[in-house]
């Protein structure tokens, strides 16, 4: 429940800024997951933690009804604001808990959360509720930051990629104190397994970042950048995993986006 207030507090004094965002409005994760879900026109959709409803927004064409779900008032405000001026009839919104949502049971066909889970206090329930939602032969599609695994470093040792990933996460942390944890792609695979789900695709995207908007975005204050600066050059690993530099006289750091799809079993003998 604290986590849950902080990510309210956070995110209603910047949804303005996420309406904005040229990361959650047309990163290239977005594309990628239109694609990689290939959407119905009889479908019904629901957007888990839809901030300013980019991904909802995205997908209303392409099915027959959108439910855009939040936590925080504001940014469902935003999300509502930007489906009238694109004239979307079937989109509405929900007040929702990622945790527990208020749905029933098969619901929906496609359950989508896109950049927001490292801010799920238990990614297990989220999973599982996703799961409940689910008419049988639906599709979970989770679009999020992962932290640093073999694949990304391949010269760590399980040791040091541990540290790798509690250094992601404290960097996340510093700029965002409301970042839970960014998973790793197997923990991901490991929860929707355990929940029941079969992982259809997954891929991982660069997805670069400019410092300065990233950290205006939260309002950081200048101690609280100067500190996220020391990070992104005193830690080799976090280095070496966020690759941070410089283009066209600006701090550039890049992520790791990654789209996974999983399918819910029919039912089906």
């Amino acid at each position: 429940m604290a986590n849950q207030t902080l990510v309210q507090k956070q995110f209603g004094a910047a949804a303005s800024d996420y309406a904005a965002s040229s990361v959650h409005a047309k990163g290239p994760s977005l594309a990628r997951l239109v694609a990689a879900v290939a959407p119905q026109p009889t479908w019904e959709a629901l957007d888990i933690a839809t901030g300013a409803g980019h991904t909802a927004h995205v997908l209303a064409p392409h099915v027959a009804r959108v439910v855009a779900s939040d936590i925080t008032d504001e940014m469902l405000a935003e999300a509502a604001k930007l489906a009238a001026a694109l004239d979307l009839k079937n989109f509405e919104t929900a007040k929702a808990e990622a945790g527990a949502l208020p749905f029933g049971d098969d619901s929906f066909d496609l359950v989508t959360c896109r950049l927001a889970a490292h801010h799920f206090p238990d990614p297990a329930a989220f999973v599982a509720e996703s799961y409940r939602v689910l008419r049988p032969g639906g599709t979970l599609a989770l679009v999020d930051n992962v932290s640093p695994d073999a694949s990304m470093l391949p010269l760590a040792t399980p040791a040091e990629l541990m540290n790798a990933a509690r250094s992601f996460n404290a960097f996340e942390r510093t700029r965002d104190p409301s970042h839970a944890r960014a998973l790793a792609v197997c923990e991901w695979h490991s929860l929707m397994e355990g929940a029941g789900f079969s992982v259809a695709s997954t891929e991982v995207l660069d997805q670069d970042i400019a410092f300065g908007p990233w950290a205006e975005r939260m309002r950081c204050s200048p101690a609280t950048v100067e500190v996220l600066k020391r990070h992104l050059t005193s830690d080799h690993l976090l280095s070496a995993f966020l690759r941070p530099r410089e283009e066209n006289g600006a701090p550039i750091f890049t992520l790791q986006e990654a789209i996974i799809v999983a399918r819910k079993p029919s039912g089906q003998a």
